[in-house]
């Protein structure tokens, strides 16, 4: 059975605009005309993303999320369904390591958010299959 894979890295901009900019100065390339997006996202190559999402995005869907320096940078995990994902935060959750439950989101991912023993965030996602 394949295990999560680590595809992206999610950073919590303040700015998205002063976000984008300095990103794409190291060499990102981010979509222009992305700067009023609440969510916007690159491939770095080796298969891995960079995510950027505002302030408000998170807090949209994370009412607890802490905007504070330390709290803005997210591991992400894909697994293969959205079992996958219930089955693996129940199982780091009995370990201590939950915080952020299964759910479905708006944009239709089956999401759960971990938190490694450091204090940062993992989330767990799956794409809908083509059942759902």
């Amino acid at each position: 059975m394949p295990g999560p894979t680590f595809d992206a890295v999610g950073v919590v901009a303040t700015d998205m605009a002063a976000s984008l900019a300095f990103y794409r100065r190291v060499g990102v390339a981010f979509p222009e005309g992305s700067e009023n997006e609440q969510h916007v996202e690159c491939p770095l190559g080796s298969g891995m993303r960079l995510m950027l999402d505002t302030e408000a995005s998170i807090l949209g869907f994370y009412p607890d999320f802490d905007p504070t320096p330390g709290q803005r940078v997210a591991f992400a995990a894909r697994l293969d369904s959205s079992e996958e994902v219930d089955s693996l935060y129940a199982e780091l959750d009995v370990d201590g390591f939950g915080s952020k439950p299964p759910w479905d989101s708006p944009w239709g991912m089956r999401y759960a958010t971990v938190h490694d023993p450091d204090g940062t965030h993992v989330d767990l996602y799956a794409m809908p299959s083509a059942e759902e």
